[in-house]
């Protein structure tokens, strides 16, 4: 973890980082299936974990990009890794974090499953339909449990309430260095737009605003906030 607030950091970070930072997103939805064809999920395009990646291949990264089902094409130098369920999304993860450099945790991760799923489609029949749901193993915390010293984990939190409060605890639960929040509610919310408006939150009363701008753009600053981080701890 580091100590700086925003007006302590090196405005040329490039002098101590490597020439390419490995960087890991995850981006997209997760479904989560009761029966062959049904499944639980959210309104998460992958459109803002699609616009980092490409931000951070532009920056000189590399970039492995798991991705959730969804319909946009493949950043151009990114590898991309297709998954649909969570626990597909964390095997993927975990098999690509040891070497990254940088996790972006952008994925809107179903937070529950259902606890069966039945192997034929079930017929309607005019009753109700009681589903089971049992928590979904959470990703991040788990691989912020095996994470290196040097490595650096950035998580998002779509809130459609106390969006700051809620991140700062995010934030502190999860072992994270870095928070992306932004809200999800309402029309004008961050889910399917391609606007955007970041409040990143860190250590020691970090807080920088991005945007609203366009995803593209802002995803452009996150990666510069993370890249200026990054040098700073390595210089301390």
């Amino acid at each position: 973890m580091f100590g700086l607030t925003a007006n302590r950091l090196p405005q040329s970070p490039n002098r101590f980082l490597p020439l390419s930072l490995r960087c890991l997103i995850t981006a997209g939805p997760t479904r989560e299936f009761f029966d062959p064809v049904r499944f639980i999920s959210n309104p998460s395009t992958g459109k803002m974990g699609f616009a980092l990646a490409a931000a951070a291949k532009d920056a000189g990264w590399s970039v492995d990009l798991v991705a959730g089902p969804v319909s946009l094409p493949e950043p151009d130098g990114v590898m991309v890794y297709p998954v649909v369920t969570a626990a597909e999304m964390h095997r993927q993860a975990d098999a690509l974090f040891g070497p990254s450099d940088v996790l972006i945790m952008t994925a809107a991760v179903s937070d529950w499953r259902p606890k069966a799923t039945e192997p034929q489609k079930l017929k309607k029949d005019g009753q109700g339909l009681t589903i089971e749901l049992e928590p979904v193993p959470d990703i991040v915390s788990a691989l912020a449990e095996e994470r290196r010293t040097d490595q650096f984990l950035v998580g998002f939190a779509a809130e459609t309430e106390n969006v700051e409060a809620n991140a700062l605890d995010k934030l502190e639960r999860k072992g994270l260095d870095l928070i992306a929040a932004n809200s999800v509610a309402g029309h004008e919310g961050a889910f399917g737009s391609e606007q955007n408006k970041l409040i990143v939150l860190g250590r020691n009363g970090f807080r920088e605003v991005l945007g609203p701008a366009s995803k593209a753009v802002v995803a452009r600053q996150l990666i510069d906030v993370i890249a200026r981080l990054v040098a700073a701890r390595a210089a301390s």
